[in-house]
């Protein structure tokens, strides 16, 4: 049997590898000049490449159609990561969040053990070839044509990835193949996504540590999260934020919010206001004659005291033993409930994984085999699945490739 894999990706190149380990003829086609080209960038190039948990708790971190991978990820649990890269070279560690990480930090060791596993099996790796078509006759598989041949092959496996980070090479191909195909393709959004806000001028590059951000969407709290988060020269990223985007997406369509989305970052939460308010007196009581946008540099960041400052509606050369007690209690309310208007989301070329992709109602969970062409497999990004940020997003591309490489050897 002759199988294609469609994409270089991890999750197109361990499935190749399965596949061809098992004793299929496998042939994987990639358009890059490269296999492995977005791995290179993920954990800013020291490859996240799983989250150090069991696969019930690992499901608790899908954003996107958990219920669906429940059966990929018990099947191969982030352990199975660790053990197959432990088993060809690459040893790992778990960093905090339970991110696992190659003890090299370099990207590179992963993609190098991916792509020795897949060509030490046999597989024929064609780089720098495009697919133009996914042929298909009486709702069989019946080959494949790139750009320069007509590959005649019994399965094919599309491991195209989504619409984000497209200098990488993900650049919607398997929604096109899978929609000409017959599949329904859900509306591609950014996930771990930077967010867009206003009032953020001269605060680009201020990183802040255990703070909490919230995502208010119509006046209502939807989640919350504790951690690092970035100001960048036109709004928020971090690791919390990008969590909170991909909780807020489900209220962006057609480009644009179709709420009112608001994030709230508690810049001190572990202290409650009368904590807060005493520190601040004591803050107060000890330069009683100075502005008060000199006396919070002992608080916070002193890049963010004027925007703290204009949020409070506080003059920022008001003496602090002239800031009354309706003015404090503002402040307070302001340092733990420091809030931006949400405009917008990065563009999905720049976020980190896509939101969207084959609708998996038309996918088999167990196989991921199309429920409408037989010998069709779809895995990793280019289905309707996403997760957190922290290794989540590549260990569900290895556990659906598998679960097509099992499928393809039966």
């Amino acid at each position: 049997m002759r199988v294609v894999v469609v994409g270089g990706g991890a999750a197109g190149v361990f499935c190749a590898g399965l596949v061809a380990g098992g004793g299929n003829e496998c042939i994987l086609l990639e358009k890059n000049e490269r296999i492995g080209k977005k791995l290179y960038i993920t954990g800013k190039g020291r490859c996240n490449v799983t989250h150090y948990c069991t696969a019930r708790d690992f499901l608790d971190g899908v954003v996107t159609n958990a219920k669906f991978l429940t059966s990929a990820i018990y099947q191969f649990p982030p352990q199975s990561t660790i053990d197959f890269l432990e088993s060809h070279g690459v040893p790992t560690k778990v960093e905090r969040g339970d991110r696992v990480f190659p003890v090299s930090d370099k990207a590179n060791d992963i993609i190098s053990a991916f792509e020795k596993f897949a060509r030490s099996n046999g597989v024929q790796i064609k780089l720098n070839t495009s697919v133009k078509d996914i042929v298909v006759e009486d709702g069989k598989i019946v080959g494949v044509k790139t750009n320069n041949e007509f590959i005649p092959c019994d399965r094919v496996v599309v491991a195209t990835g989504g619409k984000s980070y497209s200098s990488t090479g993900s650049t919607g191909d398997g929604y096109a193949f899978a929609k000409k195909l017959g599949h329904n393709i859900i509306e591609p959004k950014p996930a771990l996504s930077a967010l867009i806000v206003d009032g953020v001028d001269g605060l680009a590059g201020l990183s802040l540590k255990n703070v909490t951000a919230m995502a208010i969407v119509d006046g209502k709290s939807i989640d919350s999260h504790f951690g690092e988060m970035l100001f960048t020269h036109d709004g928020l990223s971090g690791p919390i934020i990008l969590t909170l985007s991909s909780l807020i997406n489900r209220y962006y369509e057609g480009g644009k919010f179709i709420s009112q989305v608001k994030v709230s970052i508690d810049l001190k939460p572990a202290l409650d206001e009368e904590q807060l308010d005493k520190r601040l007196l004591r803050d107060f009581s000890s330069t009683p004659n100075a502005a008060i946008k000199n006396v919070l540099s002992a608080l916070c960041p002193k890049s963010l005291i004027p925007i703290i400052l204009s949020q409070a509606r506080i003059t920022p050369t008001l003496a602090v033993n002239s800031v009354t007690k309706a003015q404090r209690a503002k402040l307070l309310n302001t340092v733990k409930h420091l809030t931006f208007d949400v405009k917008d989301m990065a563009r999905l070329d720049f976020a980190i994984v896509t939101k969207g992709g084959v609708d998996v109602s038309q996918i088999n969970p167990k196989t991921m085999e199309s429920k409408l062409i037989k010998g069709l497999y779809f895995v990793g990004e280019v289905l309707d699945v996403d997760a957190y940020t922290g290794g989540y997003n590549v260990q569900i591309a290895l556990a659906t490739a598998n679960c097509a490489a099992k499928a393809c050897l039966e």
